[in-house]
């Protein structure tokens, strides 16, 4: 038997245990400004390590340059299962999923696990998902949820 936790920060490890019976999933997106033919491939590829923890990740922009810049998404989410989204800036409530993303039924918790390491925010993202597993209950100011 190999232990493949043994490297993991612990709020890792407490999540995983925690999403075993997937309550839940979780989404991930790469916010630009604009896309266009040449940064359509950089800004893809950003979307696609940083959301490999993800169960459905997404690339978004405010605006999107050219009609070989939308068939090249097309092509990339083939391969890859990134979605798009042309975000409404204005009107958020307009924003439109140009591409749907491809889910993963399995999270890389090793990419998690690294970012957790890289990155604050995200450690405190998982801190609540993992408490989200736990309690079943949310922090509505930080999920940003309506109150009933």
């Amino acid at each position: 038997m190999e232990d493949l936790t043994a490297d993991w920060n612990r709020k890792v490890k407490d999540c995983v245990r925690q999403y075993s019976d997937k309550k839940t999933k979780l989404w991930s997106f790469e916010v630009k400004l604009l896309i266009n033919r040449s940064n359509v491939r950089q800004a893809f590829f950003q979307a696609v390590s940083n959301s490999s923890w993800a169960n459905y990740g997404y690339l978004v922009a405010a605006e999107l340059e050219g009609s070989d810049t939308k068939r090249e998404l097309q092509i990339l989410s083939a391969l890859h299962g990134i979605g798009f989204i042309l975000l409404g800036h204005k009107t958020p409530v307009e924003s439109q999923v140009l591409i749907p993303a491809r889910e993963r039924t399995d999270i890389d918790w090793d990419t998690a696990n690294r970012l957790v390491e890289e990155n604050q925010d995200f450690q405190g993202f998982i801190e609540e998902v993992a408490c989200f597993y736990q309690t079943g209950k949310t922090k509505r100011y930080i999920w940003d949820i309506e109150e009933d």
